[in-house]
């Protein structure tokens, strides 16, 4: 999954980073502020939890003097009484962790964090398990922590069992399992190693399909479903990390478009590895394990398996002591199926299940056949957050009331009627819930305040903050507040009539005067929507201190408008959505107050190949662009996400060509700043290498920087200073004092 950097998933990754510091001069906002610690955006907790029966919150929260590093704290929802339950730095070895391990967090968004970087609580509520310096540990609620492993190699993909009686793990590509009442370790395969891996996710998994585990526990604990991944006939490449130090090199199984992924197959097993049956998936073996579900009986599993054009999605049944599988039902499509989530299974055998086949994604009740719509309209559900089997209630994210607003609602699904919204509008609200659907933890924020979370009842009620996180004296934006910019939303009319949002922050414009435009663009699929009710990171706020207009626009291609809005870009990516972006600049330019020869634009990932592709199409429009990590030739990106959009380079390689970022690159007549890590494997360092040398073949001028050792996050206060200064100096010589 590409995403974005330095702004938009750049907000999400490296822009994470981008929001913090202690001020240099009283009042004004500088780039060193904006990176330094603590936080400008206040505290903004990661892995908001709930314990399974609602008493207790758990987050992660970053540090006052190392914005970077997370303690595990934990607030009692009956007292509010807040606890930091592990001090990341005084537990765990400080050991450097496998490199395995560290794209892992990668693939997971945390690449570049210290201390604890994830956990999860036991389905009993007893503990909490915190992977930590390639370790185990078990957390208790009266502050005790338990290291549960004490081994060099590192342990990934753990999981307590549903009852708490077994911790699992993988540990050199095999599966182990403790028994925590006696803590003996088993391991329950012995084959792993090379290339062949039992209990966790491959590569696509991990980094495209939002499926992070490879084993799964029935309900009692009875059986594990257990993945064999065979990765032997996936190519090796030999990837080069490049660092400050020297130079390693990895051989990393990495599935290119067009060549073979990894064989995965699926077993149940007892929890000693006893009575092992291999699943019936059918006959092709050239498919996606997409995802697996127990029933609550745990008489069944739920298998999703996806082909490998990704236009049909099945769901089987599989009887968990005999292996065998039976069709219910399955999804098609003539472009391409984007997964989810949201299939709950109920305690009559019933599902709840998502589905675009309207054209949007919505939610039905499915029961021996038989389909039950739940939600309709021209808007979207964007995930399942609760359920309440007694009173019937279903718990759900939409994007209802407006595209740049997402709320939570309830509907009963027994006697579907209009989703009732359950939070405030005017913000940008996620929700996570606890096991029995009591209690729910809400987080949001808007453009005029950043992330804040709290404790709500299941009307929405606010019971009680978790995060106030409130504008006062204190807040470490207090200073900044009075010079910030408001966020305006508008909309224009694609060519074709369909509706994009924009959205543009402003310095006070003074009559007759015009201004530069900094546009920050994404534009790509599955990821990274910009216009959001959501808070604008203080790095938007500092270019806008600094004069310039900040706008950024949706076009075709961007998720949660529907699939007649994705659709567009199938087989031709860098065509509409290069022509939505297009809409957005010759609309600026009509604007009375903005100088129409002072527009940049600025990407990271697919926001990098869209910068490419706009100087490439509209040469002289742009004053310069500024292209971070982009992709430039397709067939170098993986099987999952390429193929969905472009369809399977072996078979027909026209949409590659089509759509790279080489063919044109000699087009390229404008101001353009390249920057890429060198250690990435996301988008290869190899994409970038591609261009430089096809640029100076040509002998086109450009500005490139490359980070050693970094990924595809430039991460650090340090080094995103340097990449932002770098880029401001870039941009204020070729377009703010562009005569």
């Amino acid at each position: 999954m590409l995403y974005l950097m330095p702004m938009s998933k750049i907000l999400i990754g490296a822009i994470a980073a981008v929001m913090m510091s202690t001020p240099a001069l009283a009042d004004r906002l500088t780039l060193d502020r904006v990176f330094a610690s603590p936080s400008l955006s206040g505290s903004a907790p990661r892995a908001l939890s709930l314990s399974p029966d609602g008493r207790y919150a758990t987050l992660l929260r970053s540090r006052p003097d190392d914005l970077n590093r997370y303690d595990l704290w934990a607030i009692d929802t009956t007292t509010g009484e807040s606890r930091m339950l592990i001090d990341s730095k005084k537990v765990g070895s400080g050991a450097e962790i496998s490199e395995a391990e560290k794209m892992r967090r990668e693939r997971a968004r945390v690449g570049g964090s210290l201390g604890i970087v994830s956990y999860n609580w036991s389905p009993d509520g007893k503990t909490i398990l915190v992977p930590l310096d390639g370790d185990l540990y078990l957390a208790s609620l009266d502050g005790s922590v338990q290291q549960v492993t004490h081994t060099a190699a590192t342990e990934v993909d753990a999981q307590v069992s549903a009852t708490g009686h077994y911790l699992s793990f993988v540990r050199d590509q095999n599966l182990f399992v403790i028994d925590l009442k006696n803590n003996q370790e088993q391991a329950l395969s012995q084959d792993g190693g090379g290339s062949l891996t039992w209990g966790s996710a491959e590569f696509v998994a991990q980094e495209e399909m939002s499926r992070t585990k490879g084993h799964w526990w029935s309900p009692d604990d009875s059986r594990l479903a257990v993945a064999r991944v065979d990765e032997s006939q996936v190519h090796i490449v030999t990837r080069a990390a490049i660092g400050a130090n020297g130079t390693q090199t990895y051989q990393q199984r990495y599935p290119m478009a067009g060549t073979p992924n990894a064989k995965v197959e699926l077993y149940l097993m007892n929890p000693d590895g006893s009575k092992k049956v291999k699943v019936d998936l059918g006959n092709n073996d050239d498919i996606y394990l997409a995802r697996v579900n127990w029933s609550p009986d745990s008489q069944s599993l739920y298998v999703q398996h996806e082909s490998r054009d990704q236009q049909r999605l099945d769901l089987l049944k599989v009887d968990s002591h005999t292996g065998q599988s039976q069709l219910l039902f399955s999804e098609t499509s003539k472009s391409w199926i984007n997964l989810n989530n949201d299939l709950q299974i109920l305690k009559d055998d019933s599902l709840i299940w998502a589905s675009e086949r309207s054209g949007y994604r919505h939610l039905y009740h499915w029961q021996k056949g038989k389909w039950t719509t739940l939600t309709q309209g021209d808007w979207m559900t964007l995930g399942v957050v609760g359920l309440d089997q007694k009173k019937g209630l279903l718990y759900f994210l939409a994007n209802k009331s407006t595209p740049i607003e997402q709320h939570l609602y309830v509907i009963d699904y027994h006697h579907p009627s209009e989703p009732r919204q359950l939070t405030e509008a005017g913000w940008y609200n996620n929700a996570v819930m606890d096991k029995g659907a009591n209690r729910l933890l809400i987080g949001r924020s808007n453009t005029s305040q950043p992330p804040q979370v709290y404790l709500a009842d299941t009307k929405g009620k606010r019971l009680s903050w978790i995060e106030e996180n409130k504008l006062d004296a204190r807040h470490p934006y207090a200073p900044y507040l009075a010079e910030h910019a408001k966020t305006e939303f508008g909309s224009l009319k694609a060519n074709d009539g369909k509706r994009l949002y924009y959205k543009i922050l402003s310095p006070k414009r003074v009559a007759g005067q015009k201004y530069p435009v900094f546009i920050q663009v994404y534009n790509g699929p599955d990821v990274g929507r910009q216009v959001t009710q959501g808070w604008t990171s203080p790095l938007h706020q500092y270019l806008v201190s600094k004069g310039w207009i900040v706008f950024s626009i949706d076009g075709r291609g961007s998720p949660q408008r529907g699939k007649t809005f994705e659709e567009p870009i199938y087989k031709a990516m860098g065509t509409v959505e290069v022509e939505d972006q297009l809409t957005g600049l010759n609309w600026l330019k009509s604007q009375d107050y903005v100088d129409a020869k002072k527009i940049a634009v600025f990407g990271w990932s697919y926001g990098g190949y869209m910068v490419q592709k706009l100087l490439q199409k509209a040469p002289g429009q742009y004053s310069a662009g500024v292209s971070g990590a982009p992709v430039i030739r397709w067939d170098l990106y993986d099987t999952h996400y390429t193929e969905r959009f472009l369809g399977n380079p072996a078979f027909d390689p026209q949409p590659y060509q089509k759509s790279d970022a080489l063919s044109d690159a000699l087009k390229l007549s404008d101001p353009m700043l390249l920057i890429h890590g060198m250690a990435d494997d996301n988008v290869v360092f190899d994409n970038s290498v591609a261009l430089v040398s096809k640029l100076q073949e040509g002998d086109k001028s450009f500005e490139f920087m490359a980070y050693p050792g970094e990924t595809h996050r430039i991460a650090g206060e340090q080094k995103q200073r340097h990449l932002w200064h770098m880029i401001e100096k870039f941009l204020d010589r070729t377009t703010k004092c562009r005569e």
